[in-house]
């Protein structure tokens, strides 16, 4: 018997908290609303999806009760880790077995593999309920596999038609949910009565709508990175002698940067998607940081905290056009592509592509340290473009600083050090808030099956009232889809939610980041609470509360 933690111990018996529609599901159906569209390409998606698109929005109502039939379901995690999957797996095993005590799950082995290699675990009580309330996905595993070539979907559907399944739910994020819009429109057009269920995950916040109010993790990998920042920032304050660049992971949006600076009060929190809309170029934020820098050292204030985001390069114009043209350059298949992977060396490679970028791209890229360009033309992503994640964005900047000061003959000290915070939020032990969240997914995405309903996502509405008053729904993927380019081919994906300037928490942000900049307003978050005052407890993303205000 493994051994576990006191704090494991005790997680294992919280008791998660419910909607109140939902603590008696014997006697509920759906509530359709108004039929759907897509975010944009419109008459091509329903072309693409002629089975599925324009399907209504649903709640849930109360009705008579009526016989609820034996389900046989599977459940896979897809993508990367975010604290709280485990509760969905959980919050669906105890739904289905509330519809019908004779009702089955089963978790796919290591991701959306498992799915087309029909590899399972029979997922029991007794080994569900050693993973409630935990982080990681450890209990069935994860991968990256896509489910898209037709060997692929065809292998899926023998696999659920083998298990005579009635329902499979993908717990992943924007592409993972794409997935199963494919997946769910495939069984459909061959005429298979399995559904497919997606349910929202991923701590970089950019899987949201109007609908999708928040994707599970977020909260506690921000919890979790803040109680880091909070630390970083202390000891910046009793040192006295460093900048800490920290890099933040997220992929493309600020929203995990965003959230942090509303928890820490750092003195520059660089938002991505505002350097774009601005047009500020490399020198431009460069020459803003130093700003603050030089306005600090004025006050004796040779310290500081500042916040990069993952994504931040690609939103930098002249860097957003340059990871554009590799993107392309560098597509599977290209010449360039097949002639780059013939050079062995960093040096042969910079030379080659320096040589094949257009006039513009290529000063870009010239400017840029060896080991900056050499991540440039690192391997590519599962979509054929640059990994942007790998890039040092942090220590690109501290480069770029320590040039400026010196042009301006900066007479103060500067000395930094660089972090980035990524692996440390994804695994987290969830917060309450992610575990309650989770917990009536996972009993939402059951009563979608039970409703025989297919190609939606299970969402929760509400989520900034208390649990009791959340409100669960089915939101059909597709109305949160558009085309984009992908191996320089249009595809159908979930568009990404990025960092809105009209938004009250980004607004709330710009009304005090000016005094943060140069006082020392440092905010401690401390380590996540889980039992104790519920202010602190069960409390949400600041982002969220921030943008529910009317």
């Amino acid at each position: 018997m493994k051994e576990i933690s006191p704090l494991q111990k005790k997680r294992l018996e919280y008791k998660p908290s419910l909607p109140k529609i939902l603590e008696d599901i014997s006697n509920l159906e759906i509530d359709e609303k108004e039929k759907t569209s897509s975010i944009a390409n419109e008459s091509e998606l329903k072309n693409l999806f002629p089975n599925t698109f324009g399907a209504p929005i649903v709640n849930f109502k109360k009705s008579s009760k009526k016989e609820k039939k034996q389900l046989k379901v599977g459940v896979v995690f897809s993508g990367g880790q975010a604290p709280g999957g485990h509760n969905v797996i959980a919050g669906l095993f105890d739904a289905l077995k509330k519809l019908n005590s004779k009702s089955e799950l089963y978790g796919y082995l290591n991701g959306p593999a498992g799915v087309v290699d029909c590899k399972y675990l029979d997922l029991t009580k007794d080994l569900i309920d050693g993973f409630r309330n935990l982080g990681g996905f450890d209990l069935i595993g994860s991968g990256r596999t896509k489910i898209e070539t037709d060997e692929q979907l065809e292998k899926s559907l023998s696999c659920a038609k083998d298990l005579d399944l009635d329902g499979i739910v993908i717990i992943g994020g924007d592409d993972s949910n794409t997935n199963a819009a494919i997946l769910a429109e495939y069984f459909k057009k061959n005429k298979v009565s399995t559904k497919v269920i997606g349910v929202p995950k991923t701590i970089d916040g950019d899987l949201k709508s109007f609908d999708v109010e928040i994707s599970f993790g977020f909260d506690t990998a921000c919890k979790v990175y803040s109680e880091l920042i909070g630390n970083i920032a202390k000891d910046a304050l009793s040192a006295k002698k460093y900048y800490h660049f920290i890099r933040l992971m997220g992929r493309s949006a600020s929203h995990i940067a965003l959230e942090c600076a509303l928890k820490t009060h750092p003195n520059v929190v660089l938002i991505a998607e505002e350097i774009l809309q601005k047009k500020k170029t490399l020198k431009t934020v460069t020459s803003k940081i130093a700003d603050v820098i030089e306005k600090r050292s004025e006050k004796n204030k040779n310290y500081g905290i500042i916040l990069v985001p993952e994504g931040l390069i690609e939103f930098i114009p002249e860097f957003k056009a340059l990871i554009a043209e590799l993107n392309k350059l560098l597509a599977t298949g290209e010449q360039t592509e097949m002639e780059l992977n013939k050079l062995k060396s960093g040096d042969s490679k910079i030379e080659y592509i320096s040589h094949v970028l257009s006039k513009a791209s290529n000063a870009c890229f010239e400017i840029l340290p060896k080991s900056i360009q050499e991540q440039l033309l690192l391997d590519r992503d599962p979509h054929g473009n640059v990994k942007v994640s790998q890039i040092e964005t942090e220590k690109l900047l501290i480069e770029t600083v320590k040039k400026e000061l010196k042009n301006r003959g900066f007479k103060g000290k500067f000395n930094a050090l660089n972090h980035f915070f990524g692996y440390e939020g994804r695994s987290g032990m969830p917060s309450n808030f992610d575990a309650n969240y989770c917990y009536s997914l996972g009993y939402t995405a059951a009563l979608l099956i039970n409703e025989g309903l297919t190609g939606y996502m299970s969402c929760i509405g509400n989520l900034n009232k208390d649990p009791l008053n959340w409100s669960p729904k089915g939101v059909p993927i597709t109305s949160l889809m558009n085309l984009e380019v992908r191996h320089a081919k249009k595809k159908p994906v979930i568009k990404k939610a990025l960092v809105e300037a009209d938004s009250k928490a980004f607004k709330f942000l710009k009304e005090n980041r000016e005094k943060w900049a140069i006082e020392d307003l440092y905010t401690y978050p401390g380590s996540i609470q889980y039992f104790g005052d519920k202010e602190i407890t069960d409390s949400i993303p600041i982002s969220l509360k921030l943008n529910s205000l009317k």
